[in-house]
């Protein structure tokens, strides 16, 4: 099986802006979300993106006037998110996002891991190693945003089959295959190459995260809850350095 770095380098890279459709309505959607919690600059301005990939959330938060340093283990999203920055404060690094620290700057204001990164990491060690990096990363008062998708109930029979995105040319479909802690994502792409169709498949392995114990882990790091919601799937948890609301 390959590691997720793999899988991203070999497969899942080539079609991941792709699979979300119109780049720039992914840009202004994640733009309206910081703008809806009112994220805006207020301290250093200094924001960091773990697992930028193509530039979704650093474009939108550099649009409202933050410094980006964008962290990414695929070498491929990340010269497309240099491809699109333009002018934008986006500095791209090619690294594994939990070595983030040994690159900043300055006090870092906000910190942002979204698009279901979080359960791209190894282990739940390593997730709340993350936490504790990123607790200690930022100035006070400093906010930190996780999206991730909840793994934690599993599909059964036919709806663990997944159709993500199809064109005349592309058919991409997943197939989820459960664990006690883990999830293996087979990836499937059907390329059109004239008239025969090919087939590029791949897997990993992705956490399967209790809301509960992620919520757990934030505290215990240091961080205050300010809001919790899940929707369609998708949790989305803002923590900061100040009182909990939770």
């Amino acid at each position: 099986m390959a590691t997720v770095e793999e899988h991203y380098e070999s497969l899942l890279a080539d079609y991941y802006s792709w699979m979300f459709g119109d780049f720039d309505a992914k840009v202004e959607a994640n733009r309206r979300f910081f703008s809806y919690y009112d994220i805006v600059p207020a301290k250093s301005g200094i924001a960091v993106d773990l697992g930028a990939g193509p530039g979704f959330q650093s474009l939108a938060l550099a649009q409202l006037g933050f410094r980006v340093t964008a962290f990414d283990l695929s070498g491929k999203l990340l010269s497309e998110l240099e491809g699109k920055r333009g002018d934008l404060p986006v500095t791209a690094v090619h690294d594994d996002m939990l070595n983030f620290p040994a690159h900043r700057t300055g006090p870092v204001e906000l910190c942002v891991c979204m698009g279901d990164t979080l359960p791209h990491l190894e282990s739940t060690d390593r997730v709340a190693d993350l936490f504790g990096k990123v607790y200690h990363s930022l100035d006070a008062g400093g906010r930190f945003i996780l999206t991730y998708r909840d793994l934690s109930f599993e599909l059964t029979g036919l709806s663990r089959f997944i159709p993500v995105r199809s064109d005349d040319t592309t058919i991409f479909t997943c197939f989820l295959e459960y664990e006690p802690r883990h999830v293996t994502v087979h990836d499937l792409v059907y390329v059109r190459m004239g008239e025969k169709w090919e087939l590029r498949k791949s897997s990993y392995r992705k956490l399967r995260l209790q809301l509960d114990w992620v919520l757990e882990r934030l505290v215990e790091a240091g961080f205050a809850i300010d809001s919790c919601e899940s929707n369609g799937g998708m949790v989305t948890i803002i923590a900061d350095k100040g009182e909990s609301v939770y």
